[in-house]
């Protein structure tokens, strides 16, 4: 009987632990059976107002099916890393863990580390795969299966899976896509990689993109920037970290836009604020480095978010005004 362990955080990794947790009990994935000994996750940590202690979306997914919980932390630690080798465990699943582990914690199981990496590597390496692949305007983008050595996403690679990017694609509605095809590609590369009948190629490094955390900073739009980029911004950073401008030394949130056809483009300053009818309704339009951009959906500090109609309504003074 194969052992695993599985080590996730986000709700990225939650399909594919539920698909590895049904796999024995339908008799499937693999002939000889597995059993998943235990789920690795980030230690809790109080969230929102209330500072309340969270359990993260794996947590509450082993839980729910009676899978035991390990959150010891740091596997830098060699206490951390010697109670993980005494499970003797065959194979670590790895899925949005949180941290890069050491390579003597990827050499401990005998068929090795796997990781569900949300991009098609060599590309969007590191920790922001998602909403670099929108930034970027890909039109593509997919899960790779990896095997896991000391450097950041820098393994060979197992299987890749691809699907298409929407054009009105955001990063929340992109992750639980990928959540679902990582799950499907884990399915298919497990008992092809057990039975030793994948060969793991090299990824080609002069290919390589790096991606890093994205900070709240990031979500600043930039006027001077085309409107397509701005755009890609918008959708990329939906949910987080979110994009924001400055309108009479408040906060106001861009939480909808796109870039409008060249047949709108007016001769205003950049940053300027203007209005117009699409699909029978009123929007701001923000003229921009190059091009104008349709802002749709906003928020403004202190207030609920609302549409661009419906904001203007109680904020018509902001047309013929600049954004900061």
């Amino acid at each position: 009987m194969l052992r695993i362990i599985y080590m996730g955080t986000p709700q990225f990794a939650v399909p594919a632990l539920e698909t590895l947790i049904t796999g024995p009990r339908a008799g499937d994935i693999l002939a000889t059976g597995y059993e998943i000994v235990t789920v690795v996750t980030r230690p809790d940590k109080p969230a929102g107002r209330g500072r309340e202690i969270v359990y993260s979306p794996v947590k509450q997914c082993a839980l729910a099916h009676n899978i035991p919980v390990w959150q010891p932390g740091s596997f830098k630690k060699e206490e951390n890393s010697a109670a993980l080798a005494a499970y003797h465990a065959d194979l670590y699943i790895v899925a949005a863990f949180g941290q890069i582990l050491p390579q003597a914690v990827l050499d401990q199981p005998r068929y090795g580390t796997l990781n569900i990496h949300a991009s098609l590597l060599p590309k969007y390496r590191g920790a922001d795969p998602i909403a670099e692949a929108i930034l970027a305007g890909e039109t593509e983008t997919g899960v790779t299966i990896m095997l896991l050595d000391a450097g950041i996403d820098t393994g060979p690679m197992l299987l890749k899976r691809a699907l298409p990017i929407a054009t009105d694609e955001t990063t929340g509605t992109l992750t639980p896509k990928l959540a679902a095809l990582g799950a499907q590609a884990i399915r298919e590369a497990l008992p092809l990689w057990i039975a030793g009948k994948i060969t793991p190629e090299k990824q080609d490094a002069t290919q390589a993109t790096l991606t890093r955390m994205l900070k709240k900073e990031d979500g600043q739009l930039h006027w001077q920037q085309p409107a397509i980029v701005l755009a890609r911004q918008i959708r990329a950073y939906t949910p987080w970290p979110g994009t924001y401008t400055h309108w009479r030394g408040k906060l106001l949130k861009i939480l909808a836009g796109h870039a409008l056809p060249t047949s709108h483009a007016v001769e205003t300053p950049i940053g300027y604020v203007g209005t117009l009818h699409e699909a029978g309704q009123r929007i701001l339009s923000i003229t921009t480095g190059e091009g104008m951009l349709a802002v749709t959906q906003l928020q403004l500090e202190g207030k609920k978010a609302m549409y661009a109609e419906e904001f203007l309504r109680g904020n018509g003074q902001i047309i013929g005004e600049h954004l900061d």
